[in-house]
């Protein structure tokens, strides 16, 4: 559908479009992203759910810190036809300038993390105990952020000395300790919903005051891993209600890791969708 509002972005789940100098429309999308790559084969209603869960978060960690929301629905800035159409997957926000990175925090040890630990004995940069292995839980949550890529490009994870070269060691600091909080609290919660956070990334941006604000989205399936209380095992990878999904078949299925991705089997895409739902469902009802 053509909106009555002009597209100034394209991202890897999101589209961005203009309403002023100081508000956007963004809109998710059901196109899925694995290995930075922009699979051809959208996940049904995906860009709904995403945008429930994190209309959730950002309620519920509000008391933490400003987020993007401007409090105008999407019938304030659309014609009733057009945001009848996108109402459940697009939410009005703030225009704000993002920080250089990514920020990531783990409270588990998997992934690149994991892989980084096994060469080096650290993450990022961070020295951990020895003997820790697939899933372990760490003593206590770690920072670990990423550079930021273009669409296409790899994200790089960085030290937290990178971290301060590139927002600024102020910042930095800023940025190291309100990602802690976000991520203990939610852990907490989701903890109580059968739900492991095993690592979270969350975006800030500056508003036209300086304020550092969440953006983006909230710890949902395309942000995090989330595996079961039920299922949890240390050793072992244990099963998802995120993409992690659909990562473990493209990693099986012998995939170079560059575009185009390959065809998803329909039986992977609706076990997928089916594990987006859960994941609402256990953190909202």
């Amino acid at each position: 559908m053509q909106f009555a509002l002009k597209k100034i972005y394209s991202g890897k789940v999101r589209d961005l479009y203009e309403i002023d100098e100081k508000r956007m429309l963004m809109v998710a999308s059901d196109r899925l992203s694995a290995f930075d790559v922009i699979l051809d084969d959208p996940i049904p209603k995906k860009g709904e759910i995403l945008t429930q869960i994190s209309n959730f978060w950002f309620k519920k960690l509000s008391h933490i810190m400003p987020n993007h929301f401007t409090g105008e629905s999407v019938y304030d800035v659309l014609p009733k036809e057009q945001a009848d159409a996108i109402k459940d997957r697009a939410v009005v926000v703030k225009r704000l300038t993002p920080l250089k990175i990514e920020s990531i925090v783990r409270g588990y040890l998997t992934g690149s993390g994991l892989k980084d630990y096994k060469k080096t004995g650290m993450v990022c940069g961070i020295k951990l105990e020895d003997g820790l292995v697939e899933a372990s839980k760490l003593p206590e949550p770690i920072f670990t952020p990423s550079s930021k890529a273009e669409v296409g490009e790899h994200d790089e994870n960085i030290t937290y000395a990178q971290c301060e070269k590139l927002i600024g060691a102020d910042m930095a600091a800023k940025v190291r300790e309100v990602s802690l909080e976000l991520y203990k609290e939610a852990a907490q919660y989701a903890l109580s919903r059968d739900i492991i956070i095993c690592d979270t990334k969350f975006e800030f941006g500056l508003d036209e005051n300086g304020t550092l604000t969440l953006m983006d989205e909230v710890l949902t399936p395309d942000s995090s891993r989330f595996w079961s209380v039920s299922t949890y095992e240390v050793g072992v990878n244990p099963p998802s209600f995120d993409k992690q999904f659909i990562r473990d078949w493209l990693e099986a299925s012998g995939w170079n890791k560059q575009a185009p991705a390959p065809k998803i089997p329909d039986e992977i895409i609706a076990k997928t969708a089916a594990k987006y739902q859960e994941a609402l469902d256990l953190l909202t009802k």
